[in-house]
């Protein structure tokens, strides 16, 4: 080894979902929305100013920020965006879990966690969901440096009822407290309403999947204007542009457009719905997803024969190799013609 190599920074990096390139493929492994972004969006794009790229953007995202305010109803000193909500989660990770205790979250859940906390040398817990994949509240009690969990849980798409929310935060005044809500839209009910009485609670959501923005990178935090101010201060010491152009004029138009965002999430959960049904009748198990995907086991042919069936007919859905969840496929909800391609492959195969 050189002596150099003694002084590096290594970790193991979080593995994304593979994008392949061919066109003649159903692409159901990265939990993308398979419709196409609002209308808005498309004509902004036509008619945006490239003059304005030679410019350097907002640095406080103003005008994004006003929009997602204006949308949830809230002070725009209460909304933080960022270069997707991984960016977003990466600066709350910098900014407040700090301590020598540890942060606690599931065992299952976005695997993007731990390695935030391996690179930034943050101590931290899993905690073990139970048997039947649901987060149990009593292991967030204990003394711990913070708290972070999605809401409904990835890869599993389980959701947690508000009120045993409101419990761990009862129980966690004294640290942040993350709900991670990249998929809530999809089902449940959002944590926001909480910020209003435990101002050490951030929400974090997206614009990546049910406002078919994924390309663009845009996330969001909202909670208390104080944490929302040691979040930027942080920003402001590492990257002040994080936000493109192009990004911050698309996004205000995706959010502006109400009607387009609830046609494509029904849309969405109807499809989902119909294919729970009939994965069952394959003899397909699950938990009861609230996301744009299904988390999946087959009663006897394992996941990684399944997966790589699925791929050779260019049928791409996600494999975990992590031991508890290695015998599952995370399907992601298409449309429904990809989604009875893939039920037609899966009758025939199951045969």
């Amino acid at each position: 080894m050189n002596n150099w190599e003694l002084y590096v920074r290594k970790v193991v990096p979080y593995v994304p979902g593979e994008q392949p390139q061919e066109s003649n493929l159903i692409k159901l492994n990265t939990n993308e929305n398979p419709y196409p972004p609002a209308p808005g969006v498309i004509r902004a794009l036509e008619q945006f100013d490239t003059d304005r790229l030679r410019l350097y953007p907002e640095p406080d995202c103003k005008v994004l920020v006003n929009a997602i305010a204006e949308y949830y109803g809230l002070n725009s000193s209460r909304v933080f965006v960022g270069v997707g909500s991984d960016d977003v989660l990466a600066m709350i990770f910098m900014t407040f879990f700090n301590s020598e205790k540890p942060i606690l979250f599931p065992d299952i859940t976005y695997s993007f966690y731990d390695v935030w906390a391996d690179m930034l040398r943050i101590p931290y817990e899993v905690k073990p969901l139970d048997e039947n994949f649901l987060i149990k509240k009593e292991d967030y009690y204990g003394e711990n440096g913070g708290v972070i969990f999605p809401n409904p849980n990835a890869p599993t798409g389980i959701l947690m009822e508000l009120l045993e929310i409101e419990e761990i935060l009862e129980h966690n005044r004294d640290v942040i407290v993350v709900v991670d809500e990249a998929y809530i839209d999809f089902g449940g009910k959002s944590a926001l309403p909480l910020i209003e009485k435990y101002d050490n609670l951030l929400v974090v959501q997206t614009f990546s999947k049910s406002r078919s923005l994924a390309g663009m990178r845009i996330g969001f935090a909202m909670g208390n204007e104080k944490l929302i101010k040691y979040i930027n201060d942080v920003k402001y010491s590492f990257n002040s542009y994080t936000m493109n152009q192009t990004a911050l004029a698309l996004g205000v138009e995706a959010i502006k457009d109400k009607d387009y965002f609830e046609e494509t999430r029904q849309k969405v959960i109807a499809t989902r719905e119909w294919a729970k049904g009939e994965l069952k009748k394959l003899g397909f198990s699950f938990g009861d997803s609230m996301s744009n995907f299904i988390f999946a086991a087959h009663e006897s042919v394992p996941a990684k024969e399944l997966f790589e069936a699925l791929k050779k007919e260019h049928i791409f859905v996600r494999h975990f190799s992590k031991e508890r969840i290695s015998n599952y496929l995370r399907i992601s909800i298409g449309t429904r013609k990809e989604m009875e391609t893939l039920i037609r492959f899966l009758k025939g195969y199951l045969k």
